[in-house]
């Protein structure tokens, strides 16, 4: 799967423009689930240097993302690019700013691994809004 996922409020405590503090099992559970074989991409509004330090705080932790703002490593943005749509494509999006809000990252590595497992399955799944409204 590919699982893009924000930096600020989600792999760290919110503190923009200074990095916050890591969040509980974040880098931990990103590294488990990129050597299961997912491609993890940074997906970020940070820019210039604030984006290059969001990088390397990731990189001192032992994690390297599969690419950056971008679907693809050689279309990483690690600046400004107008010519270049920021849209990209992901399986799964992981942002503090979800509608519920952001689970645990325990949680998190439990609905991915249960994302991947149903996508092998060739039974229909309800909605959301099925589930919700009982249809």
């Amino acid at each position: 799967m590919i699982i893009a996922v924000d930096f600020d409020g989600t792999i760290v405590e919110h503190k923009y423009p200074k990095i916050g503090r890591e969040k509980p099992f974040a880098i931990d559970t990103l590294r488990r689930l990129a050597g299961e074989g997912h491609k993890i991409i940074l997906w970020t509004s940070r820019e210039g240097e604030l984006l290059e330090d969001a990088i390397r705080f990731c990189k001192d932790r032992g994690f390297t993302f599969y690419a950056i703002n971008s679907d693809t490593p050689a279309g990483s943005l690690t600046f400004t690019d107008k010519t270049t749509s920021t849209k990209l494509v992901a399986d799964v999006y992981i942002d503090d700013r979800n509608l519920g809000g952001l689970p645990d990252w325990g949680e998190i590595y439990e609905i991915v691994n249960g994302a991947r497992r149903s996508r092998h399955k060739h039974h229909h799944k309800r909605s959301f809004l099925q589930r919700l409204f009982g249809r």
